[in-house]
């Protein structure tokens, strides 16, 4: 594996695939057109393989009939819904580029994501909670000189000339013949760019990570077969599409798999989970932690049968092992697994195996995938760790993004020319391959010439029993460069002190890991995909702390 160093690569039982995605879903749809692709189950939908090919290639003989070129931005803004997946095969077998666009975006992030990626144009469902999406449209459609027209899920339209409603879409492919679609698609190469998904920006505006067939077909296959699926898998899909988690590896990993995709709900509901799981016999569930926990504490949980279950991945955050071994033992996913990744890498290049110990799965995030190539770096140096020493993260591969949409500056910051992705995570690699996230490169505190990480401290702090959350900042201070600063939220009904969480801090871990000042809140400022702002919580505690003279020091 190392030999001293922390890099480390993995072969693959199977080659790559050099198909894109249509040549891919085509196959499958002659192998096994009867079997159920797709139940959504808050539409009332389901739809066979067969019927899943055929309506995709409605949809892009639609876009085919209103002019889409290969290489045009065609934009999703809607939530988890048949369409979206739709329009997602579909914009792969003409070309298209699909831009996932968040259904959490206001307005001004709209239009930014719209122009940047120069839209030609935009499907939207009408409105999605308490957000009215064609409101928001109107607002700034002055602003998006690019976009042509606008397609609407269901009955709601628009005033303006030149917009449509989904049914007109599909008949604006009337005339259009399926050989028409098949020369298109003789045209595609694995290669070409096929998604655009913007980071979230925790600073400065989102970068449009470009993905093309090979990046996320493979990956997903990859997944797919260290998951051992086979046609007869149900995988739940409660996390968003308009991620890679679930338009990757929810739905590409079940496509390359032949397994059926299983839609609980809109967005994600504990309670639509659990039924969806219990109703559909799914043997598979995806989610980031706060999401099983959700479920595992829902007051109606031991109401449902989830013996069907028996793997699925939680990504995105770590996950405690009380939790771990919960919904091993509770929810029956005794071969769960962690995942590590970010979309630029389409979007997984770690993950723990079936066969791992519960302590593995919850203390790593495994081992790379087939096919890629990972190492540790000094951040100072660029040189490679030896191992077990904390480093940045990189990755290097078929799964590495083209580069951000028309930004080649900061694909060339996160991008070196050997080829490697680097993450902004820091992280170690043991004699054995697994991967440790120790936090990130932005939030690693300096404290008196000592590097502290806070994913080490805030997992020390989550063991209280009166501990719902915590974030862990470094704030300035003229002695030491930098002090802790632990943001803390109490469970309902908990009582807890500085003084008694200080206390517990010191039983636990060195002196100078115990922050000096805690806050406790309700809740962090976050963006709209859910990320703390750590850069916000420090400038806040400096106004609070009277920190500014700290602030101010110059540093080497």
């Amino acid at each position: 594996m190392g030999f001293g160093r922390s890099y480390v690569s993995s072969s693959a039982a199977s080659p790559l695939s050099g198909q894109t995605i249509g040549d891919h879903l085509a196959s499958v749809i002659s192998r096994q057109p009867d079997a159920e692709a797709l139940v959504s189950r808050h539409q009332g939908a389901r739809l066979t393989y067969g019927e899943l090919g055929r309506e995709v290639e409605r949809v892009a003989r639609g876009l085919l009939g209103l002019g889409i070129e290969k290489g045009d931005r065609v934009g999703i803004w809607s939530p988890t819904r048949v369409e979206w997946t739709l329009l997602q095969f579909a914009t792969a077998r003409v070309g298209a580029i699909l831009v996932n666009i968040n259904p959490a975006y206001r307005a001004g992030e709209t239009a930014y994501a719209v122009n940047q990626s120069g839209l030609r144009l935009l499907v939207t469902a009408p409105a999605f909670k308490t957000s009215d999406y064609l409101a928001r449209i109107d607002e700034v459609r002055s602003q998006l000189p690019r976009l042509e027209r606008v397609v609407v899920l269901g009955e709601r339209g628009t005033s303006v000339p030149g917009d449509l409603r989904w049914d007109e879409m599909l008949a604006a492919g009337g005339n259009v013949k399926a050989e028409d679609v098949k020369e298109r698609e003789a045209l595609l190469d694995a290669d070409d760019p096929i998604n655009i998904q913007y980071t979230s920006g925790t600073t400065g505006s989102p970068k449009g990570a470009t993905l093309t067939h090979h990046n996320i077909l493979n990956n997903a296959r990859s997944l797919a077969e260290l998951l051992r699926y086979t046609a007869s898998d149900r995988v739940c899909i409660p996390v968003p599409l308009y991620h890679c988690f679930g338009m990757g590896v929810g739905n590409l990993g079940c496509v390359t798999s032949g397994a059926t995709m299983v839609y609980p709900a809109e967005s994600f509901e504990p309670l639509a989970t659990l039924e969806a799981i219990a109703e559909e016999r799914c043997t598979s569930i995806y989610g980031v932690p706060t999401m099983f926990i959700a479920q595992l504490e829902h007051p109606r949980f031991a109401e449902f049968d989830l013996t069907s279950l028996r793997t699925g991945i939680m990504a995105g955050a770590p996950c405690p092992i009380e939790v771990m071994k919960r919904v091993i033992n509770e929810m029956h996913a005794s071969e769960v697994c962690i995942a590590y990744g970010m979309t630029e890498t389409a979007p997984v290049s770690f993950l723990t195996r079936p066969e791992d110990t519960v302590e593995r799965r919850v203390s790593t995030v495994g081992t790379v995938l087939p096919n890629v190539e990972a190492k540790i770096i000094d951040p100072m140096t660029g040189l490679t760790a030896p191992l077990g020493t904390p480093g940045e993260v990189c990755t290097r591969g078929y799964l590495v993004m083209q580069g951000y949409w028309e930004n080649a500056d900061a694909t060339a910051e996160a991008v070196d020319r050997a080829g490697w992705m680097h993450t902004g995570d820091l992280g170690t690699i043991d004699e054995d391959g697994y991967l440790n996230i120790v936090g990130r490169i932005k939030d690693m505190v300096i404290r008196g010439g000592e590097n502290l990480y806070p994913v080490e401290i805030e997992e020390v702090l989550f063991q209280h029993p009166a501990v719902a959350s915590a974030q862990v900042i470094g704030v300035p201070d003229e002695r030491m460069g930098e002090e802790l600063m632990a943001w803390v939220v109490v469970r309902e009904g908990g009582l807890l002190s500085e003084e008694e969480l200080k206390d517990f801090c010191k039983d636990r871990i060195a002196h100078f890991k115990v922050p000096r000042y805690v806050k406790f809140v309700d809740e962090y400022p976050m963006t709209v995909t859910g990320k703390v702002q750590k850069f916000l919580m420090r400038q806040m505690a400096i106004d609070e702390l009277g920190l500014e003279a700290a602030a101010a020091v110059k540093t080497a």
